[in-house]
């Protein structure tokens, strides 16, 4: 169990680097475009919503493929299985139940749901949060 419990937290903490090295990135290019006047509040709403979500989703997609790597290193999942598909339905907490985990790495799984979990949360925080500058900066936010 131990085992599973370090691979999950150092994969987990890889996860964590990415997701802030972009919530910055995403976070720092929005205070710079947002800095400038805009002729349509509207059109520049809608635009830095739409890149922040795709970057957040490119982000989200990344993480999945790390933990997808993970699996393969460690033989996670039994042989034929997808990864990919295995790594997203863990990660985004979907649980089909049609891929298992082999019974040495049962815990990967639910690791793979947490660290997918407190990461979509984040996400939604930084969206919410792109939104209300977003807003402030275009007058749409008393």
């Amino acid at each position: 169990m131990l085992r599973q419990l370090l691979v999950g937290t150092a994969v987990s903490s890889c996860n964590i680097v990415i997701h802030a090295l972009v919530m910055t990135a995403v976070v720092g290019v929005i205070r710079i475009v947002s800095a400038k006047d805009r002729l349509h509040p509207w059109l520049f709403l809608i635009a830095i919503m739409i890149a922040a979500v795709m970057v957040l989703m490119l982000a989200h997609t990344s993480e999945v493929m790390v933990w997808s790597l993970a699996y393969a290193l460690i033989g996670a999942a039994p042989d034929g299985t997808d990864l990919m598909y295995f790594a997203f339905v863990n990660y985004a907490t979907l649980g089909y139940g049609d891929v298992v985990p082999v019974e040495d790495w049962r815990l990967i799984g639910p690791m793979t749901a947490m660290n997918g979990v407190l990461l979509f949360g984040w996400s939604t925080a930084v969206i919410f949060e792109v939104l209300r500058r977003a807003m402030i900066r275009t007058d749409m936010l008393a």
